[in-house]
């Protein structure tokens, strides 16, 4: 899809050369030694050990080569306006396997990136394919899939989020993963629907070697369930959140006590992907984030994990929120896992009490004072992967001794329950009235954790004791 940048918002700016470079250094040396430890791996066939740890190492030494690539673009910053399109081969290099498009439902029209001509396999010329052509491109039995993601999208505004085989002109067969969502007017109808594809052939032959190779070193341990195993995986993981109270050391001023809770899906559902953090900066400021990733998976722990390690980072060279979500969002863009992000990320200077923020297509923080809370005024911002080169607004408040501030994801309630900051803020005279950031965060808990809710859901609450 289209996403000219204007002139009132520039294209964010790479981080230090020299920080990116010593970063890629480490991956290439990386890379050789896990070369190093392939070869030095049995080649044969007939052990299972060998061929497992061999095709552990391809992995991940796909996955390295990705990393390379993905900080090469983080140092080199937006590429320049490409050329007329060509055809693109498919695994040329990392983003030739992510393209996007678009369709209007109002006119007709319909905008695919060159790299979707590419993954394809369809000559750029062409014109694109409407909603109703699409499924002519996938196998067979992957139709009916697409047909009822996109009807689902369109009449009921769901998320579209899954994987099919698409059949290119010369027969070969690639996986591609599809990720999109309505855009809506202001009377709820659908006008438009985007879509970001990836082309995840690669990785998923590599995931299923690994997969397989491992299974033959063990034929017996799983029963021949396999359905069930991968459906209980993901149970068994959980968001790397802080296990306990999160609280932070003493500032000399403003000092900020915080405290959060991650509140589990229901039994059953996908493991979630909300999550939150703080961190004290160098020079005494203060990180505080909450955000969720769009899909569930079995992947969903790694991309967590990934997106928290990055933000902190690259919130010790000093970048503002607003900055931060822009490195974040060239990041998740260029990786191989088709991921859509909220973030609303925070930066607190307790010299000044001043809070600077932005916010990636998720909720703003609430601000609680003299028994009353408001919402505080969004600056621009979509959602991490929806849209390459978008730069975000960033805004500041100036807090107070005994403000409190919190920070939480869409989850609380059911969606079709009423909003949930209105529920919070009707909390108002309760939270203020509570000694501890801690107090707050078990009053949330006790008023929402026994709700009905249909997904994950994490609360921050920071408080200014002086």
């Amino acid at each position: 899809m289209p996403s000219p940048l204007s002139a009132d918002h520039p294209a964010a700016q790479p981080p230090g050369r020299g920080q990116v470079d010593s970063l890629i250094t480490q991956t290439r040396r990386l890379k050789g030694e896990v070369d190093a430890v392939r070869r030095d791996a049995q080649d044969d066939a007939t052990d299972p050990r060998g061929r497992w740890q061999r095709a552990l190492c391809d992995l991940a030494l796909h996955q390295l080569d990705d990393l390379d690539a993905h900080l090469a673009q983080l140092r080199d910053g937006p590429p320049a306006p490409p050329p007329p399109p060509q055809p693109l081969p498919p695994g040329e290099s990392p983003l030739s396997r992510v393209g996007s498009a678009e369709w209007n439902l109002l006119t007709d029209e319909a905008f695919w990136s060159p790299e979707l001509y590419g993954i394809v396999g369809r000559d750029p010329a062409t014109a694109p394919l409407t909603l109703d052509e699409l499924p002519s491109l996938l196998h067979d039995e992957d139709r009916p899939r697409l047909t009822a993601m996109v009807t689902g999208c369109l009449i009921d505004a769901k998320p579209i989020d899954g994987e099919f085989r698409v059949v290119r002109p010369d027969d070969e067969v690639r996986t591609v993963h599809m990720m999109g969502e309505p855009v809506l007017d202001a009377d709820g109808s659908t006008t438009s629907m985007w879509a970001v594809l990836r082309d995840v052939s690669e990785l998923r032959r590599s995931q299923r070697a690994v997969r397989e190779t491992r299974d033959s070193l063990h034929p017996r341990r799983h029963p021949a369930q396999p359905e069930h195993r991968i459906a209980a995986e993901p149970r068994d993981a959980e968001p790397p959140t802080w296990p306990g109270p999160l609280r932070l050391p003493h500032h000399p001023s403003g000092t900020l006590d915080v405290a959060a809770r991650h509140l589990p899906a229901p039994t059953g559902s996908p493991i979630g992907g909300s999550w939150y953090d703080s961190v004290e900066l160098p020079g005494g400021d203060t990180l505080l984030g909450v955000g969720g990733l769009t899909a569930h998976s079995p992947d969903v722990t790694s991309t967590l994990a990934m997106t928290l390690g990055a933000l902190r980072g690259m919130a010790m060279s000093g970048a503002g929120p607003a900055q931060l979500l822009s490195w974040l969002d060239q990041l998740l863009d260029a990786g191989d896992a088709p991921t859509l992000c909220s973030t609303l990320c925070c930066r607190y200077r307790p010299a000044t009490r001043t809070l600077a923020w932005a916010q990636a297509g998720h909720p703003a923080p609430l601000l609680f004072r003299d028994g009353t809370g408001r919402r505080l005024d969004a600056p621009d911002g979509v959602l991490l992967g929806s849209t390459s080169g978008t730069a975000h607004g960033q805004a500041e408040a100036t807090l107070e001794e005994g403000d409190l501030l919190l920070l939480h994801t869409d989850g609380l309630v059911p969606a079709a329950g009423p909003d949930t900051a209105d529920r919070l803020l009707d909390l108002a005279p309760r939270l203020v009235g509570r000694a501890t950031a801690q107090d707050c965060a078990r009053l949330i808990v006790e008023e929402f954790g026994d709700g009905d809710r249909e997904d994950d859901a994490c609360v921050l609450v920071a408080r200014v004791t002086r």
